[in-house]
């Protein structure tokens, strides 16, 4: 199945439970912090139904149509066809969506090529687990989901010495139906625009966290499960021209709380393990999957950035300066480096697991370094271009309806490489980058996005043949020996 952006806004008009602040939202689709970012959300569904995109955004299989990211790898063509699927749906948003539909979709579908993973000496999951991929690829799921616990629960020792009870998500009680699931879990990023929310843990937990190992899957509607939302960024404006990104493409970040909510036995993945909880993700091309579609999106915010950097400096003729074409140069070269290593987790690709492809781990993570690593540097390079000029700019394009104000600001606001009401328009854009509210949350968003840096290092360490180099410097190495016992002849 083929959803519709039309669709879909119906299915999320589901009497989901959101906050914000003390305000109980009634409709997403509706209000105004909400509505137009939910536009596109919707629009990201109606574009495989468009000629242009629906080659590469769909595939067929049995007879029936799927949506790309559901596609099993099993070569380097369906690698390809999964980036370039990404690559659409980040390009349509310039990649400050981080989580649309084919991000979660892509672990599930990861994690399906190993089932058995989901397997242990008292549970086995690994059909729930492809009865779950199934019924995301027949209905165009789109889910979002919540693996961390929140900051203040990660010493559970601090509410044990008081008699409190953990506020990490955990499992309270087991029935015949299901499981029950009580606690906090962050960060459902766009669960206020998904259907389901899949729970589950990529940090570590310790070995008598069994109850919060809880892995499943939660209608974004049932009964006991509250979405409280961070302070919205859309709202602050009537108008896309003074806030280009921030009003459309705010993907919200959400605190899922779940008040005995009730998880039915199909839709539990790992139950009392608390290393398998993690371990699917790794022992799995999941994290894989997913993250190449963060490296992929990531590249479509560099393509951004790196038009943005050009197109300030030739606004104020700073282009001609030695200094600032070093500049564009080094913003160029940084592109070029992320989109190599994009290309490079596909021809370099793993033949994992057996009778499957998946994308070069150590690039990926490589990549997934380099993005959690430079995005700040990045941002401060078209700053710095930037300068003042975004001060400069008049509150809001609504001079443009003042009489009186119009021929001073046609006058005085143009340069000579641009007119004004086009450079207040680029400078709104590079604004909503570098510095608004929007700017502000991305930035957080990339430095933590796949977790601190030292996690982020950790998977690089993992990935590193470290004997291939090592045997390098053995090779070496063995080409000499202590002096006196060198070969004369070889003198």
């Amino acid at each position: 199945m083929i959803k519709t952006g039309k669709e879909h806004l119906e299915q999320i008009r589901d009497g989901r439970t959101v906050y914000i602040g003390d305000e109980k939202i009634k409709d997403v689709t509706k209000h105004p912090a909400f509505s137009r970012a939910a536009r596109t959300v919707s629009q990201l569904y109606d574009l495989k139904h468009q000629t242009e995109f629906k080659e590469d955004l769909t595939y067929k299989e049995n007879g029936e149509e799927y949506s790309t990211w559901f596609i099993q790898a099993k070569n380097k063509n369906d690698l390809r066809k999964r980036s370039k699927a990404h690559k659409i749906i980040a390009d349509h948003t310039s990649g400050m969506m981080g989580r649309s539909m084919d991000h979660v979709a892509s672990f599930v579908t990861g994690m399906s090529t190993s089932p058995e993973i989901f397997n242990n000496d008292n549970y086995k999951f690994s059909e729930n687990l492809l009865n779950y991929y199934q019924h995301m690829k027949n209905n165009d799921i789109f889910a979002s989901y919540a693996v961390v616990p929140p900051q203040a629960a990660r010493n559970p020792e601090f509410y044990q010495k008081r008699n409190l009870p953990i506020p990490t998500l955990s499992v309270v009680d087991e029935n015949d139906k299901g499981v029950v699931i009580s606690g906090m879990k962050m960060l459902a990023t766009s669960a206020v625009f998904a259907n389901e929310i899949w729970i589950g843990n990529l940090i570590p937990l310790a070995p008598d966290q069994v109850k919060q190992s809880i892995t499943c899957t939660i209608p974004c509607n049932v009964e006991g499960l509250t979405l409280w939302m961070r302070q919205p960024l859309s709202n602050h404006y009537d108008n896309q021209f003074d806030a280009p990104l921030s009003w459309n493409q705010d993907e919200t970040d959400v605190l899922v709380m779940c008040d005995n909510v009730l998880v039915p036995w199909e839709k539990v993945f790992v139950m009392n393990d608390a290393i398998q909880a993690r371990e699917i993700y790794f022992k799995t091309p999941a994290h894989c999957y997913g993250n190449h579609q963060s490296n992929v999106r990531y590249w479509s915010k560099m393509e951004l950035i790196v038009g943005l950097c050009s197109k300030v400096a030739k606004a104020t003729g700073a282009d001609e300066v030695p200094a600032v074409r070093e500049t564009l140069g080094k913003m160029s070269a940084l592109e070029a480096t992320l989109s190599g290593m994009i290309f490079g987790q596909i021809e370099k690709a793993e033949d994992w697991p057996k009778n499957y492809k998946t994308f070069n781990r150590r690039i990926m993570y490589a990549a997934l370094n380099f993005c959690t690593d430079n995005y700040s540097m990045i941002i401060d390079e078209l700053r710095t271009l930037c300068g003042g000029g975004v001060f400069q700019m008049p509150a809001s394009v609504k001079v443009m309806n003042n009489k009186e104000l119009i021929e001073d600001f046609e006058k005085y606001f143009q340069t000579p490489q641009m007119n004004a009401i086009n450079r207040m328009k680029l400078f709104k854009l590079a604004w909503d980058v570098v510095g608004s509210e929007f700017a502000g949350r991305q930035l957080q968003y990339e430095k933590f996005y796949a977790g601190a840096s030292f996690i982020i290092r950790n998977h690089n360490f993992r990935e590193t043949p470290w004997e291939d180099f090592e045997s390098v410097v053995d090779k070496v190495m063995d080409k000499y020996d202590i002096p006196n016992k060198t070969n004369k002849a070889a003198e």
